[in-house]
């Protein structure tokens, strides 16, 4: 479920602890002592840090404090200690530490607890979860740019969490106690887009009987989410570029200008560079808005995140509508959905899982239970392309003689994949 970093001088010890974690479904980095551990953290991102208090080159308090001050947004860390050196614990719990755990351990359980908890604290339920190497990467990028002020723009296609990372940035950035207000610009009128973004006076149109700040107001010290950006009609787009340079608005029908302290997180699910070459998006307003660019990657590039976000929401889901949470879900209902295209990205995956979780009540969920809205299991959205598919499956068996690893391996998929397909086709 995340990516762990477990730091101890003793071998036996360190790989006790991968197991265990290992076991729990995290990605485990081992490093045999601070010194490593250090290099690995400031190399790759890691969820959480798990670091015996006494080791060479560098002990585990030092690590703490290097961590605090080379990352813009250390993960937690939990000391481990023996039980006659619990006051140093103490001491790092006092200087930054998330927790400590004795050695040898209680039990496994004791340590997956405290894994588990600050885990949950650290990932929100509108938080991006992922084990993605790339994706992580993209997200301390994300963190260290929310410290600043500079505007972002988030691409992708739909349902992939741009707005999620434009929550992140808000949520890290100074202004986190200021409003976060969203703007869906798709969903504007354009005859109303500029009275909903800057505000109007009374009378300033045919039924302004009042005077309305617009969202700048409404998000004044805090972060504007501008959704579907590339929608917004060219007119508008020169207003927008002179309120982000000036820092100002003035609501439609109004003779003042009024100033407002907002942070621009934009996002769109358009090509915006191209559209700047086809005229249809301007080129400065572009590069206003793209001073850091962030592109999330369609969820059927993130194929290790499958089965990791759908027993994700299989727990948060069953939890909000008031359920216990399914035992599990089988190996053929993971094998369905490692084997779909997910074209409405992560949104989908959440639909899907919402469905399954109500409709089974808390049991296993099987791969009947997962109602996909495209035609078939494999990025199939028509016919054409369900039939190309189950001829693939039969040239590979072809070629291979019939061998199911042989031929998984000529597509570029699981064993258990291409036995799930294979009976989605009748094929044995």
């Amino acid at each position: 479920m995340a990516r762990i970093l477990v730091a101890d001088d003793d071998p036996s010890f360190r790989a006790l602890l991968a197991d265990i974690l290992g076991g729990a479904g995290h990605a485990v980095s081992e490093a045999r002592d601070g010194e490593e551990a250090l290099r690995f953290a400031l190399r790759e991102p890691f969820a959480l840090v798990l670091t015996d208090q006494r080791m060479p080159k560098r002990d585990g308090l030092a690590l703490l404090r290097a961590l605090r001050e080379g990352l813009a947004s250390p993960p937690p860390v939990v000391v481990l200690t023996a039980y006659g050196t619990i006051p140093e614990a103490v001491e790092a719990v006092r200087v930054g530490a998330a927790d400590y755990l004795t050695k040898p351990l209680d039990s496994p359980k004791a340590l997956l607890a405290v894994v588990d908890r600050l885990l949950s604290d650290e990932a929100p339920d509108d938080e991006i979860v992922t084990g993605a190497a790339s994706i992580l990467e993209l997200l301390d990028l994300v963190d260290r740019v929310a410290k600043t002020d500079v505007p972002v723009l988030v691409t992708g296609e739909s349902g992939t969490g741009k707005e999620l990372v434009a929550r992140r940035v808000h949520r890290r950035s100074a202004r986190a106690a200021g409003p976060f207000v969203a703007v869906n610009a798709a969903a504007l009128p354009e005859t109303l887009a500029e009275s909903e973004l800057f505000g109007h006076e009374k009378g300033a149109f045919t039924g302004a009987d009042r005077v309305r700040a617009g969202r700048f107001e409404e998000a004044h010290g805090g972060t504007l989410f501008l959704d579907e950006v590339g929608e917004i009609p060219l007119p508008l787009q020169a207003k927008l570029l002179r309120v982000l340079e000036e820092r100002k608005v003035r609501r439609l029908g109004g003779e003042r200008d009024l100033a407002v302290d907002v942070r621009l997180v934009a996002a769109t699910n358009r090509d915006l560079a191209r559209d700047v070459e086809t005229g249809g998006f301007r080129r400065d307003l572009f590069f206003r808005l793209a001073v850091v660019p962030v592109t999330l990657p369609p969820l059927r590039e993130r194929a290790g995140d499958v089965a990791l976000l759908a027993r994700h929401f299989a727990v948060t889901l069953a939890a909000r509508h008031g359920l216990p949470a399914p035992a599990r879900l089988s190996d053929d209902a993971l094998a369905a959905l490692a084997g779909y295209g997910w074209p409405g990205n992560v949104r989908e995956l959440r639909n899907v899982l919402e469905r399954a979780v109500v409709v089974r009540g808390g049991e296993e969920i099987r791969p009947e239970d997962l109602a996909f809205s495209s035609l078939a299991a494999a990025s199939v959205a028509t016919l054409d392309e369900a039939v190309r598919e189950r001829e693939a499956l039969l040239e590979a068996l072809r070629r291979t003689g019939g061998n199911r690893e042989s031929a998984s391996k000529l597509l570029g998929i699981s064993v258990r994949t291409l036995y799930y397909r294979l009976r989605r086709f009748g094929l044995n």
